[in-house]
């Protein structure tokens, strides 16, 4: 879900954080690539940009997603699908681009590679937070999300915060990049003694494997791997404390900061699917449900 300075997956830091302290570095580089397309300004970009209508010419989309379900993957058919590609799908074809195509990376690299025009828009849910909006911008998000633990059966240290796990001098692991890196040392957890784990079944099985006392991770994606373990369960989920006040993430798309047209275009049409409750039946088969639909903007969790 979820990736820094984590380029928080989908999230904000701590004095301002977020899915996902790495980002320092790839920040820089998503600062770079966003200065180097915008340092002289063309007609189009000072004019909401062009991208929508030569997309329209062309047909196609390209969608740059980080491989992780359930928000954007190729499926074992070899297919692309998740929650953001098949949402994408449904808007661009409204806009007359009958064609998706993936463009997978890691999803440190997803800014760096907008930016630098690897893929067209960024289609991974990624967490809007401060922290990205100064290097894109975002499309009102198709859903919110909160946190929840993976555990071992029972719950034995009874770790329902992140507060708890540092009380409780628990073993705590996370995904790579995710948000709940920048939660968990807001609470005073060292950033050091954290285990980074490559995903949510990576971190299923430390706790399975005792390795670890809980994995942090959103509430869907927990949820849904722990339902394959006779070992471990989910937690209930919870608002992590940020700047001293519960938060709760939303996850979006991304445009470069030349592309307003196109991101105000996709607004339109997101906004249409929101009232007339199409889009948690796009969702919903991705685990999605009427929790995780949400009336926030862009311009809210930009902190703006």
């Amino acid at each position: 879900m979820a990736p820094p300075l984590h380029p928080f997956r989908r999230h904000r830091k701590p004095s301002g954080p977020s899915r996902r302290s790495l980002l320092a570095g790839v920040a820089a580089l998503g600062a770079l690539g966003a200065a180097g397309c915008s340092r002289v300004p063309t007609e189009a970009s000072t004019n909401g940009g062009d991208l929508l209508d030569r997309l329209r010419a062309t047909g196609v989309v390209r969608l740059g997603i980080a491989g992780e379900i359930p928000f954007g993957y190729i499926n074992k058919d070899g297919e692309l699908t998740g929650e953001a590609p098949e949402l994408a799908r449904v808007i661009f074809k409204r806009l007359g681009v009958d064609r998706v195509q993936p463009v997978p990376t890691e999803f440190g690299s997803l800014i760096p590679g907008l930016n630098s025009q690897q893929f067209d828009v960024v289609a991974a849910g990624m967490y809007i937070n401060p922290d990205r909006c100064e290097q894109v911008i975002f499309s009102d998000p198709d859903y919110q999300m909160l946190d929840s633990f993976i555990v071992r059966k029972g719950n034995p240290k009874g770790l329902h915060s992140y507060q708890d796990v540092v009380e409780k001098k628990a073993k705590f692991a996370t995904g790579t990049g995710y948000a709940e890196i920048a939660y968990a040392v807001e609470a005073g957890y060292p950033e050091s003694d954290i285990l980074i784990v490559p995903d949510q079944v990576a971190g299923l099985n430390a706790v399975e494997a005792g390795r670890v006392d809980v994995f942090a991770g959103t509430a869907l994606t927990t949820r849904e791997v722990v339902k394959k373990s006779s070992k471990a369960e989910v937690t209930e989920p919870f608002r992590p404390i940020v700047g001293g006040e519960p938060h709760v993430d939303g996850g979006g798309f991304a445009f470069r900061p030349t592309e307003t047209k196109l991101r105000d275009a996709f607004n339109v049409e997101l906004r249409k699917l929101k009232e007339s409750g199409e889009l948690l039946r796009i969702l919903k088969p991705f685990g999605f449900t009427e929790d995780e639909m949400t009336d926030l903007t862009a311009k809210e969790l930009c902190g703006g």
